[in-house]
């Protein structure tokens, strides 16, 4: 009979750097199946997860294994077999404590597993209860033989070279037993000090990346802000046609820096991307971040400016406008004024002609 699903769920693994013992290796670039297993034939649960054609989790749960929650969406554990600690990002808090439930239910289903294989193996090997010596006369040439009481009350005879060697056999067993419970114990103080020193790197993580989608919104509304700037400038220009040289003088200077405006803008995007593939090193990201905000800033002074100045080119336009206005008024009046000047010619050049004709 082969292995059977219990429980499954998608989530991004991660490995511990072995190098640092410190950071995280993504061990999947996306989420992935990762499925709690039972294999009925050597009686074991096992957390395995395939990516692609690699098995990139295959790691069999012992009774002395902790599932941690360091976050609100991510957990570990510590394999000794394996030398490494695998991580979890799942996508909502209750994944999350699905999966925690589930491991601590399966850990208990592997202690109660192991109990019973002890059991079994006690039953298996009676002669680990083994009575005292029976007198035997000394003219036997076979070696000594020692009887053991079974479960269905029979005498088993075996010689002391099997004594011994049950012994020796148990011994080690113990040993190899006490051996593993030192190591799982130096392993579990290791594993608590790595998930305090990385519940603090997730931490900070987080708060960067809430900053850099902070940044990224902040980018978007100064984008759109500038798109409706340059809209407006394009509206006045139309609507002018020829403005004044100092208005003129002023656009270009207003489409110079807003030029500028969208060059940071970009400059800025690409710092959100440097710091996307930067975030491990918390101390960096705090520096940019302080760096962001300063050029966020900058950027809102400069945006504050660009605003004065299209207020003082709209003003300026306007008065252009207004005087333009007025001297066409001025026109048309010396217009009408000539044209009565020039009937009372043609009237005058009349009352001429008749009197010639007299």
């Amino acid at each position: 009979m082969g292995e059977q699903p219990i429980f499954s769920a998608r989530a991004h693994v991660f490995q511990i750097d072995p190098a640092t013992k410190r950071n995280w290796l993504p061990a999947s670039k996306h989420a992935v199946t990762v499925s709690f297993f039972y294999d009925a034939t050597r009686n074991v649960y096992r957390i395995i997860s395939v990516g692609g054609t690699k098995a990139i989790i295959n790691s069999t749960i012992t009774p002395n294994m902790t599932f941690t929650k360091t976050s609100q969406k991510f957990g570990q554990w510590a394999d000794s077999r394996a030398n490494t600690v695998y991580g979890l990002g799942f996508s909502t808090e209750q994944q999350l404590q699905q999966f925690a439930e589930q491991f601590k239910e399966v850990k208990e289903a592997a202690r109660l597993a192991r109990e019973k294989s002890q059991e079994r193996y006690e039953l298996a090997n009676p002669a680990l209860n083994i009575a005292a010596p029976q007198e035997l006369s000394e003219d036997r040439h076979s070696p000594p033989l020692l009887t053991v009481n079974g479960p269905g009350e029979e005498k088993l005879f075996r010689s002391k070279s099997a004594e011994v060697e049950l012994t020796v056999e148990k011994e080690r067993v113990k040993k190899m037993l006490s051996e593993g419970s030192v190591c799982e114990i130096n392993l579990e103080a290791e594993l608590f000090t790595l998930q305090d020193s990385n519940a603090k790197l997730v931490a900070a993580l987080q708060e960067a990346n809430g900053s850099v989608e902070q940044w990224k919104q902040q980018l978007a509304e100064y984008q759109e802000e500038t798109d409706r700037l340059r809209e407006q400038v394009a509206e006045l220009e139309a609507q002018l046609g020829h403005p004044a040289a100092a208005a003129h003088t002023d656009k270009e200077e207003l489409s110079r820096s807003l030029e500028e405006l969208e060059a940071l803008l970009s400059a800025k995007d690409q710092e959100i991307h440097s710091l996307q593939s930067k975030k491990t090193d918390v101390g960096e990201l705090e520096r940019e971040r302080e760096e962001a905000i300063q050029r966020l800033q900058d950027l809102e002074r400069r945006n504050t400016e660009l605003e004065c100045q299209i207020d003082s080119t709209e003003k300026t336009l306007a008065s252009s406008r207004e005087e333009q206005e007025k001297a066409e008024v001025e026109v048309r009046h010396f217009l009408e004024a000539l044209d009565v000047k020039i009937c009372d010619l043609n009237d005058l050049r009349q009352s001429l002609a008749n009197l010639v004709d007299k």
